[in-house]
């Protein structure tokens, strides 16, 4: 790494003082999209514990909670063998409306909670709630006493506060304690993706280096050029793992690291691109498919004399992106290269972002070794 670093500032030197403004350009460019990256990490990891009680699925997890509560309330209150179907009804009618009132106004003061702290936020949550059962227990007290059964209707309103209060209290640390497992969760999954975004770089960033260096003592103007397009390629490298870009930002990067490899290897470097124009605004993982395409000029087509073409082929089918990456090598292969290495980091990138939706497979046939790749294309990564 030290001999490429070395070449490198060589260069510097040839350009007779031109390279340095560019080198700080270059590095300022980067310095301001990391800033911004990371300040749109800390936006979007500021969730708010109460999930929308609008949406579907978080509501209908409310109306069968309240349902079994009222289940199990009246198995208590009921003398069995007998069920009193009353006591079921008029309570299912009194709860069901409470739950689904107290998630509406939550729901309509959600965005407003969120803005301020955890404690008046839950505060003003339990408030509410409050208010929506003092305000629905006085109706039924002054229009439908019958729903009271024997009770005193000032005890009776002074027990559904409690309980709401109880219950409340109980749903708002239940929802806290799930946002902070799923925090963790997506820390984790964000600490476990740099580690293998990290352990791929190194190895992209020494291959090219090397490359540029071998171009600096005869043909200096291309090593120039190269070097240019390096740093395009180190901005992609120095971003936040795991965001996603687009398809054809991902093949730019991947023509920029030919264009560097074509300086080195000449007409002994082809590549055969074949894209659906469906795919180029679909998202794709940063550097997934530019290791793919190294392992096959670097352990492929640099080993044979005469060369060789690199095929490459993006489809979409269905909702599922397929990339393939087919190259010559030599026969047998070099037991002592990376390729296996490089090729299980960026499965388990695919892992850790898809699960069990996403598959990198690797064949060798008779000289040519090819790499299959897929991921659904509605997730982002």
């Amino acid at each position: 790494m030290g001999h490429g670093w070395l070449a490198l500032w060589r260069l510097f030197l040839l350009r007779k003082g031109a390279s340095i403004p560019l080198g700080k350009q270059r590095f300022v460019q980067m310095q301001d999209a990391m800033e911004q990256q990371g300040s749109s990490g800390e936006h979007a990891s500021g969730a708010f514990f109460i999930p929308d009680l609008c949406a579907p699925r978080p509501l209908l997890f409310l109306v069968l909670l309240a349902e079994l509560m009222v289940l199990i309330y009246t198995l208590t209150a009921s003398n069995l063998p007998r069920f009193d179907w009353h006591i079921l009804a008029t309570a299912s009618i009194l709860v069901q409306w409470l739950v689904l009132a107290s998630a509406v106004a939550l729901c309509l003061l959600r965005d407003w909670f969120s803005r301020h702290s955890l404690l008046l936020a839950a505060s003003g949550s339990i408030f509410v709630v409050l208010l929506v059962t003092g305000f629905s227990s006085e109706l039924v007290v002054r229009f439908y006493p019958p729903l009271m059964g024997l009770a005193d209707d000032r005890w009776w309103l002074l027990r559904n506060l409690l309980v709401a209060a109880l219950i409340t209290g109980i749903a708002l640390r239940y929802f806290y304690l799930q946002q902070q497992l799923t925090l963790r969760e997506r820390s984790e999954l964000q600490a476990r993706i740099d580690a293998l975004t990290a352990r791929i770089r190194p190895h992209f960033l020494f291959n090219t280096l090397n490359s540029i260096a071998s171009l600096i003592a005869s043909h200096p103007e291309r090593a120039e050029a190269a070097v240019e397009d390096l740093a395009d390629l180190f901005r992609a490298s120095l971003r936040q793992a795991g965001r996603a870009d687009t398809v054809a930002e991902e093949v730019h990067r991947c023509e920029l690291y030919l264009g560097i490899e074509r300086l080195r290897l000449g007409d002994r470097l082809q590549v055969d691109w074949q894209i659906a124009e469906a795919v180029g605004g679909l998202p794709m993982p940063s550097l997934i498919l530019q290791p793919l395409i190294e392992n096959a000029v670097y352990h492929g087509v640099s080993l044979l004399p005469a060369g060789g073409v690199v095929r490459i082929r993006l489809t979409l089918q269905g909702n599922v992106i397929h990339a393939m990456v087919e190259n010559p090598r030599p026969e047998p292969p070099d037991p002592s290269s990376g390729e296996r290495m490089a090729l299980m980091n960026i499965k388990q990138r695919l892992q850790a972002l898809y699960g069990e939706e996403a598959s990198l497979v690797h064949q060798a046939v008779s000289g040519y070794f090819r790499v299959a790749m897929h991921y659904p294309a509605e997730r982002a990564a």
